[in-house]
Protein backbone atom coordinates (compact mmCIF):
# COMPACT_ATOMS: atom_id res chain seq x y z
CA UNK A 1 0.00 0.00 0.00
CA UNK A 2 1.26 3.50 -0.98
CA UNK A 3 2.23 5.90 1.87
CA UNK A 4 0.12 8.88 2.31
CA UNK A 5 1.60 11.92 1.58
CA UNK A 6 1.23 14.45 4.43
CA UNK A 7 -0.99 16.93 3.38
CA UNK A 8 -0.24 20.40 2.64
CA UNK A 9 -0.80 23.08 5.59
CA UNK A 10 -3.85 24.81 5.68
CA UNK A 11 -3.93 29.01 5.33
CA UNK A 12 -4.75 28.84 9.59
CA UNK A 13 -1.63 26.74 9.86
CA UNK A 14 0.25 28.96 8.27
CA UNK A 15 -0.99 31.87 9.95
CA UNK A 16 -0.73 30.12 12.92
CA UNK A 17 3.07 29.63 12.52
CA UNK A 18 3.55 32.90 11.11
CA UNK A 19 2.61 34.10 14.33
CA UNK A 20 4.59 31.89 16.55
CA UNK A 21 7.82 32.96 14.52
CA UNK A 22 6.88 36.60 14.97
CA UNK A 23 6.37 36.20 18.91
CA UNK A 24 9.42 34.15 18.82
CA UNK A 25 11.14 36.76 17.52
CA UNK A 26 9.92 39.30 20.18
CA UNK A 27 10.46 37.29 22.83
CA UNK A 28 13.60 36.94 22.39
CA UNK A 29 14.43 40.59 21.27
CA UNK A 30 12.55 42.14 24.25
CA UNK A 31 11.44 39.10 26.04
CA UNK A 32 7.86 37.50 26.80
CA UNK A 33 6.61 40.56 29.11
CA UNK A 34 7.66 43.46 27.42
CA UNK A 35 6.21 42.13 24.37
CA UNK A 36 2.03 42.90 23.61
CA UNK A 37 0.14 41.27 21.37
CA UNK A 38 -0.07 44.07 19.21
CA UNK A 39 3.70 44.11 18.58
CA UNK A 40 3.02 40.52 18.10
CA UNK A 41 0.70 41.86 15.22
CA UNK A 42 2.49 44.11 13.61
CA UNK A 43 4.88 41.95 13.25
CA UNK A 44 3.31 39.22 11.52
CA UNK A 45 1.58 41.75 9.37
CA UNK A 46 -2.16 41.22 10.87
CA UNK A 47 -4.80 43.05 12.46
CA UNK A 48 -4.65 42.56 15.97
CA UNK A 49 -8.09 41.31 15.76
CA UNK A 50 -6.99 38.54 13.33
CA UNK A 51 -4.33 37.06 15.86
CA UNK A 52 -7.52 36.21 18.11
CA UNK A 53 -8.84 33.77 15.38
CA UNK A 54 -5.97 31.46 16.08
CA UNK A 55 -4.58 32.25 19.66
CA UNK A 56 -7.29 33.27 22.75
CA UNK A 57 -4.13 35.12 24.96
CA UNK A 58 -0.10 35.56 24.69
CA UNK A 59 0.64 32.85 26.85
CA UNK A 60 -1.40 30.72 24.48
CA UNK A 61 1.05 31.78 21.76
CA UNK A 62 4.05 31.21 24.13
CA UNK A 63 2.53 27.58 24.54
CA UNK A 64 1.90 26.83 21.14
CA UNK A 65 5.81 28.10 20.21
CA UNK A 66 6.79 25.51 23.28
CA UNK A 67 4.77 22.48 21.49
CA UNK A 68 5.27 23.53 17.68
CA UNK A 69 9.33 24.32 17.63
CA UNK A 70 10.45 21.83 20.38
CA UNK A 71 13.91 20.56 18.76
CA UNK A 72 13.00 16.77 19.56
CA UNK A 73 11.49 16.97 15.70
CA UNK A 74 14.48 17.32 14.01
CA UNK A 75 16.82 15.69 16.98
CA UNK A 76 14.77 12.81 17.57
CA UNK A 77 15.14 10.97 13.95
CA UNK A 78 18.98 11.57 14.55
CA UNK A 79 18.61 9.83 17.92
CA UNK A 80 17.46 6.99 16.68
CA UNK A 81 19.98 6.64 14.17
CA UNK A 82 22.65 6.82 17.26
CA UNK A 83 24.90 4.03 17.14
CA UNK A 84 26.63 2.40 20.19
CA UNK A 85 26.88 -1.44 20.89
CA UNK A 86 26.37 -0.56 24.69
CA UNK A 87 23.49 1.48 26.55
CA UNK A 88 27.59 4.10 27.59
CA UNK A 89 28.19 4.27 24.07
CA UNK A 90 24.67 5.26 22.68
CA UNK A 91 23.58 7.82 25.13
CA UNK A 92 26.66 9.46 24.68
CA UNK A 93 26.13 9.55 20.49
CA UNK A 94 22.91 10.15 21.65
CA UNK A 95 23.89 13.18 24.13
CA UNK A 96 26.50 14.61 21.35
CA UNK A 97 23.47 14.80 18.98
CA UNK A 98 21.24 16.48 21.36
CA UNK A 99 23.89 19.10 22.61
CA UNK A 100 24.95 19.66 18.73
CA UNK A 101 21.72 20.34 17.51
CA UNK A 102 20.91 22.90 20.58
CA UNK A 103 23.48 24.41 19.87
CA UNK A 104 21.62 25.25 16.36
CA UNK A 105 18.59 26.11 17.69
CA UNK A 106 19.88 28.36 21.03
CA UNK A 107 16.61 30.02 21.41
CA UNK A 108 14.92 26.96 22.92
CA UNK A 109 16.75 26.93 26.09
CA UNK A 110 15.81 30.79 26.24
CA UNK A 111 12.36 29.99 26.05
CA UNK A 112 12.98 27.56 28.69
CA UNK A 113 13.98 29.81 30.98
CA UNK A 114 10.93 31.96 30.24
CA UNK A 115 8.79 29.25 30.90
CA UNK A 116 10.79 28.28 34.41
CA UNK A 117 10.76 32.27 35.63
CA UNK A 118 7.30 33.26 34.18
CA UNK A 119 5.34 30.27 34.45
CA UNK A 120 6.46 27.66 37.16
CA UNK A 121 7.01 25.36 34.19
CA UNK A 122 3.22 24.81 33.98
CA UNK A 123 3.34 24.61 29.81
CA UNK A 124 5.84 21.31 30.52
CA UNK A 125 2.78 19.07 30.82
CA UNK A 126 1.63 20.30 27.11
CA UNK A 127 5.06 19.65 25.94
CA UNK A 128 5.45 16.25 27.34
CA UNK A 129 1.86 15.58 26.10
CA UNK A 130 3.16 16.27 22.22
CA UNK A 131 6.37 14.78 22.75
CA UNK A 132 6.30 11.86 25.49
CA UNK A 133 4.56 9.16 22.75
CA UNK A 134 7.04 9.61 19.99
CA UNK A 135 10.42 9.73 22.55
CA UNK A 136 9.49 7.15 24.92
CA UNK A 137 10.00 4.28 22.36
CA UNK A 138 13.23 5.16 22.04
CA UNK A 139 13.89 4.46 25.58
CA UNK A 140 12.29 1.56 25.84
CA UNK A 141 13.95 0.18 23.11
CA UNK A 142 17.74 1.22 24.99
CA UNK A 143 16.09 -0.55 27.91
CA UNK A 144 14.77 -3.90 26.30
CA UNK A 145 18.27 -4.65 23.90
CA UNK A 146 21.18 -3.41 25.59
CA UNK A 147 21.59 -4.86 29.38
CA UNK A 148 23.19 -4.23 32.99
CA UNK A 149 21.54 -1.38 33.05
CA UNK A 150 20.37 -0.01 36.25
CA UNK A 151 17.37 1.95 35.13
CA UNK A 152 14.97 -0.18 33.66
CA UNK A 153 12.21 2.30 33.59
CA UNK A 154 12.03 3.83 30.31
CA UNK A 155 9.88 7.24 31.72
CA UNK A 156 13.08 7.29 33.94
CA UNK A 157 16.00 6.77 31.49
CA UNK A 158 13.81 9.56 29.42
CA UNK A 159 14.40 11.98 32.24
CA UNK A 160 17.78 11.06 33.02
CA UNK A 161 18.82 12.05 29.94
CA UNK A 162 16.88 15.04 29.31
CA UNK A 163 18.04 16.24 32.34
CA UNK A 164 21.29 14.95 31.25
CA UNK A 165 21.50 16.91 27.87
CA UNK A 166 19.92 20.18 29.56
CA UNK A 167 22.44 20.52 32.06
CA UNK A 168 25.39 19.73 30.26
CA UNK A 169 23.97 22.58 27.76
CA UNK A 170 22.88 24.98 30.22
CA UNK A 171 26.41 24.41 32.19
CA UNK A 172 28.47 25.08 29.37
CA UNK A 173 26.69 28.10 28.28
CA UNK A 174 27.46 29.72 31.36
CA UNK A 175 31.47 28.08 31.88
CA UNK A 176 32.52 28.70 28.31
CA UNK A 177 33.02 32.20 28.19
CA UNK A 178 34.66 32.35 31.66
CA UNK A 179 37.74 31.88 33.13
CA UNK A 180 36.71 28.02 34.17
CA UNK A 181 36.94 27.07 30.45
CA UNK A 182 40.28 27.32 30.53
CA UNK A 183 40.53 24.21 33.47
CA UNK A 184 38.23 22.31 32.01
CA UNK A 185 39.21 18.76 29.74
CA UNK A 186 39.60 18.30 26.30
CA UNK A 187 36.91 16.34 26.01
CA UNK A 188 33.91 17.75 28.87
CA UNK A 189 31.20 16.25 27.60
CA UNK A 190 32.57 12.73 27.26
CA UNK A 191 33.59 12.99 31.11
CA UNK A 192 29.77 14.83 32.25
CA UNK A 193 28.71 11.61 30.16
CA UNK A 194 30.84 9.01 32.36
CA UNK A 195 30.12 10.84 35.40
CA UNK A 196 26.17 10.71 34.74
CA UNK A 197 26.29 7.29 33.87
CA UNK A 198 28.65 5.80 36.97
CA UNK A 199 28.78 8.54 39.24
CA UNK A 200 31.42 10.68 40.73
CA UNK A 201 33.09 7.58 43.38
CA UNK A 202 35.21 5.17 42.01
CA UNK A 203 34.01 2.02 42.98
CA UNK A 204 35.58 0.42 46.29
CA UNK A 205 37.61 -2.60 45.68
Amino acid sequence: MPVKEKDSPTKGEITRLAIEDAALELFMEHGYHATSMRQIAEQAGLALGGIYNHFSSKEAIFEGIVVDKHPYKKILPLILGAQGETAEEFLSNAMRIAIDELDREPYYIKLMMIEFVEFNGQHGAAMLREIAPKVLPVFEQVVKIRKNMRVTNPAMLMRIFFGMVLSYFITNTIVSNSIISKLMPKNPMDVYVDVILHGVLKPET
